[in-house]
């Protein structure tokens, strides 16, 4: 059900929007929303949360005159779901945004994969159109790039960005280099394609039209020097300009410069004492400065509700010089240790939030979708589970609600907090291969028996940390001791009532396809030809540089599925050539069908998509079903 608005809302809404202006009806608007999403910032990266350097003094201002959320978390340890993951208000297990290839492995959209964004997932734009907003992104889309993914079809009115991040240069042949678009086109006018290259019906663009990283938009790899975030700050104050006192506004600004390889353009090269990092975290912070400044200038700051954060901890592998400092927290990117999930967040609402407040309040990256379809005056869609919550009662009236955080990692739940204490279920790094070859997620961080570098199981037996003592996650509670026990007992029940609960989306991340990556365009979607599974394999390697876990082309090697914890649920093996089997640990069995049963790959634990599920088969026909109270639930 698409959300509504909620007209009794606006009673309560209208003393919280009093200064947010008025229509041309004079009936009050709702607040402008700007959502600043930095890409691999870490949560020591700026002057407030104790960098030393002092660089940003925009977004410290900021959070003087704001809110700062010192326990605010991403969704995924990877910028595709975490940012899936904010645009819907859902975990990337119920959206899609996972792999399902090998056991807790990341994955995102390289220019060769088939999945993306679901239709069947309602995206926070597209619902805040039906409360009169104009909407757009700048920046990285990073949610598909094939044409049914596009933003313009998932509720964003304007696009000016890229459906990837910067990588390359690459030749154009093997492999093309990003294209940025405007809206459906990509910018410029000069042609790229390659011989026998030529427009498809439905794809996104014209042959005629591609302007690509560094090509059109070059980015120098030797000095770092790039315009594109001054090419990015302009379309976002254009776009403020415009909108400004007419419809409410929704801009969504998902810059990359802080990715490796980061970039910052020629008046800030050099002026950093972090290196080249530090001059693009300089050059991000004064065009968040300009932003906020103009929005004071057209006096439209007191009807605009800002909320500054990052899509994942900082990539720790590319540190020092390419990556920036998730001090003083464990590992970085790619991890569910505090280091890859926990992140900076600001907010900010003159007028509205006490400035210089310190909030407590457990917070997600998913919490954006709700809090801004509350501002909107809407509520959230009401068939399907959403995960984020309401932010305002903290922001406005200083509440602390009680909630758990979830670190997932592809499709493994590895972790959970609940109050101060975190229990780890799952430990992992990466691979002693990948380890080897001069990978590393926790740079100088080794801590025996937690950063480990084997898939560790610790569903029997989970390490506990209390994170107001040790924020580092170095020293686990004893087994033994009444803490232990208690957090335990309370973690373990919230985790129970999760899983029983879930539903986990279609995976979306599994299968690539070099036919959707074309010379010409990165969107085109022929079908049929060079489809493999993709997916991070234990053999896969990752690039060194940016820290996104590359699918691999080649199927996964088979291997053992290991159970998530889960009360009263496990796999057991079927005979045989046998159609039903024992599903629940309880022994409870499925009822017998004529009509429907397991497919092929549900037979066999090791071959199950995700623990509860499997696929049932009629004829050609398959549903990914879970039995439930001795049903089949889909």
């Amino acid at each position: 059900m698409a959300a509504v608005v909620a007209a009794t809302r606006w009673w309560r809404l209208l003393l919280v929007l009093s200064a947010a202006g008025m229509g041309a009806s004079g009936a009050p608007q709702p607040p402008n929303i700007l959502l600043l999403l930095m890409d691999d910032m870490g949560w020591g990266d700026l002057g407030v949360y104790g960098e030393p350097s002092r660089e940003t003094p925009n977004l410290d201002r900021m959070a003087a005159e704001g809110t700062l959320f010192p326990n605010f978390y991403s969704a995924n340890p990877l910028c595709s779901p975490s940012r899936a993951a904010l645009l819907t208000g859902r975990l990337p297990i119920r959206n899609g945004f996972y792999t399902t290839n090998a056991h807790a492995r990341n994955a995102y959209t390289p220019q060769e994969i088939v999945g993306g964004i679901p239709d069947s997932e309602q995206l926070l734009p597209e619902l805040l159109k039906e409360a009169g907003y104009v909407t757009k992104i700048v920046g990285k889309w990073h949610l598909g790039h094939r044409p049914q993914f596009h933003p313009l079809k998932h509720g964003f009115d304007e696009w000016f960005g890229s459906p990837n991040c910067h990588f390359g240069p690459y030749d154009n042949k093997a492999r093309p280099n990003i294209p940025v678009y405007r809206d459906w086109e990509m910018v410029g006018r000069a042609s790229h394609c390659h011989p026998g290259c030529s427009a498809v019906a439905g794809s996104w663009l014209t042959a005629t039209s591609t302007f690509r990283y560094y090509e059109e938009f070059p980015i120098n790899l030797k000095t770092g020097e790039a315009n594109l975030t001054q090419i990015y700050l302009q379309e976002a104050l254009d776009f403020i300009k415009r909108q400004a006192r007419r419809r409410p506004f929704f801009l969504y600004w998902a810059v990359d410069a802080t990715h490796a390889p980061v970039y910052a353009s020629k008046p800030f090269l050099g002026t950093s004492r972090r290196g080249r990092y530090g001059d693009a975290v300089r050059e991000m912070d004064d065009s968040i400065g300009k932003m906020l400044q103009l929005l004071q200038d057209l006096r439209v700051a007191d009807s605009t509700f800002v909320f500054f954060t990052s899509d994942n901890g900082a990539a720790l592998i590319s540190a020092p010089e390419q990556g920036g400092s998730n001090s003083p927290f464990l590992c970085g990117k790619q991890t569910t240790f505090e280091g890859g999930m926990r992140e900076p967040a600001l907010a900010w609402w003159p007028g509205h939030i006490t400035p210089g407040q310190v909030s407590h309040q457990l917070g997600s990256i998913m919490d954006l979708f709700t809090t801004s379809l509350a501002l909107a005056g809407l509520t959230p869609p009401s068939d399907r589970a959403i995960d984020g919550l309401n932010l305002l009662p903290a922001l406005l009236q200083g509440r602390v609600m009680d909630r758990p955080v979830f670190y997932y990692r592809g499709d493994t739940l590895m972790a959970a907090t609940l109050g101060q204490h975190k229990a780890h279920f799952w430990t992992w790094t990466n691979s002693w291969e990948n380890f080897r070859q001069g990978m590393d997620f926790c740079p100088g961080q080794n801590v025996s028996g937690v950063t480990t570098h084997t898939l560790e199981d610790h569903t029997k037996l989970p390490l506990i940390f209390h994170l107001g003592r040790d924020p580092g996650e170095r020293f686990p509670l004893s087994f033994a001791s009444t803490e232990y026990q208690e957090a335990l007992s309370r973690i373990t029940q919230v985790v129970h009532q999760h899983q029983e609960a879930l539903v986990p989306g279609q995976p979306q991340l599994n299968v690539c396809n070099w036919a959707v990556m074309d010379t010409c365009s990165p969107l085109f979607s022929q079908q049929g030809r060079n489809t493999q599974v993709c997916g991070i394999t234990p053999g896969c390697p990752e690039p060194r540089h940016s820290g996104d876990s590359r699918p691999s082309l080649q199927p996964p090697a088979p291997r053992a599925r290991a159970p998530l914890l889960h009360r009263g649920w496990g796999w057991l093996p079927t005979a045989p050539g046998s159609a039903e089997g024992k599903h629940r640990t309880s022994g409870r069995e499925p009822p017998s069908s004529s009509a429907w049963a397991p497919a092929a790959w549900g037979k066999d634990p090791a071959d199950a998509p995700f623990q509860g599920q499997t696929r049932l088969q009629h004829g050609s026909h398959q549903v990914t079903a879970r039995p439930w109270e001795g049903r089949w639930r889909l």
